[in-house]
């Protein structure tokens, strides 16, 4: 027999603690508290015995339905089966909180486009493999871009002359979603390489907003009216500040956001083909002017607005620092050479 021990804090709602213990193949004994209401209260040991002979590598959907067919009618406040669930993967392990983990942050330099589609790529394996913990990274440009999503085609959202004419290299991430322009200073972005079991139990819907959660925090904290509108916008009043895209590979994630600090609109949308129908529904406009809602509702440099985010996600969860070593940044220039800068990787949708 095996003890475990798992909790789960209900987003806006109370903490579900779990103390369980397993013969190697099912739950043996289920003991469920916390600071939630329950009535009747006989409800409690219901639920606890309907997870019991339950196997220890159920779906959550399967544990979840076990306890909401034993509560039945029962009345239950600042939790619901599914928290409870989640509280039972915490226990075996399956299911993990960001205080459990130990981030760093990663300082590669400023890169150029390629490096940069490539180091992701590169860390994102070292996170699945073992090789490397919990990171988190704040990107340098070396030069201007223009980035497309994974499924994307060239031809319908580049115009590759205007690319050229504006000095962007273009390039493909193994990310999906929209297409963006950059030039070094005008935006903020980071990647979050993380297991996958930080998002276990959530909807690739849901696991957005959960990994970009601490951000709105800090620009909010900033005096940014953000929040975040599905499916991966963070967004305020003065219009959409930024974009998400993940990726998943062997039981990791990278999870990675572009925001706008300071953008010449009148480039964006003269390199990408449907910039103009893509603001349309953002609240930018575009000739003359620059899409700045960070910039603009904080007075402060991008440096400083960096500062206070990196400082917002170490008091909220802790925060190492240290550089990318040689050999890393060595794969992530093979990879960029053999990739990233090939035709047949940037046209795979031409």
């Amino acid at each position: 027999m095996s003890t475990h021990h798992g909790e789960f804090k209900v987003p806006q709602g109370k903490l579900v603690v779990v103390d369980l213990e397993t013969d190697g193949e099912t739950l043996t004994r289920v003991v469920v508290s916390g600071d939630f209401f329950l009535e009747p209260d006989e409800a409690l040991g219901d639920m606890s015995d309907a997870l019991v002979g339950q196997q220890v590598d159920a779906p959550l959907a399967v544990l979840e339905q076990a306890v909401a067919e034993a509560a039945g009618d029962a009345v239950l406040v600042g939790f619901d089966a599914r928290s409870l669930a989640m509280a039972v993967l915490r226990a075996l392990g399956r299911s993990t909180a960001w205080h459990d983990h130990a981030f760093t942050l990663l300082d590669a330099g400023p890169l150029h486009p390629p490096a940069q589609m490539a180091l992701d790529e590169v860390l994102l394996r070292q996170v699945a493999s073992g090789q490397r913990g919990p990171s988190l990274r704040v990107w340098e440009w070396a030069s201007n871009a223009v980035i497309i999503g994974s499924f994307q085609s060239v031809s319908n959202e580049v115009d590759l002359e205007a690319a050229a004419r504006h000095d962007a290299t273009v390039v493909r991430r193994i990310s999906g979603g929209g297409a963006m322009f950059v030039e070094p200073g005008n935006t903020i972005t980071y990647s979050l390489y993380v297991p996958e079991t930080l998002v276990a139990g959530l909807t690739f819907l849901d696991s957005y907003a959960f990994l970009d959660a601490w951000v709105v925090r800090a620009l909010r904290g900033l005096g940014v009216e953000a929040s975040y509108v599905p499916v991966n916008d963070i967004v305020s009043p003065a219009g959409k500040i930024g974009g998400a895209a993940q990726k998943r590979v062997q039981g990791a994630v990278l999870h990675h956001v572009t925001m706008s600090y300071d953008m010449d609109a009148d480039k964006m949308l003269d390199i990408l083909r449907i910039g103009r129908e893509k603001l349309s529904d953002k609240g930018h406009t575009s000739s003359g002017k620059r899409v700045d809602p960070i910039r603009s509702q904080t007075g402060l440099s991008r440096e400083d607005v960096v500062a206070a985010m990196l400082a917002h996600f170490e008091q909220s969860y802790g925060l190492g620092r240290d550089v990318v070593d040689a050999a890393t940044l060595a794969d992530a220039a093979t990879l960029a050479e053999e990739k990233y800068t090939g035709e047949e990787w940037l046209h795979r949708v031409p």
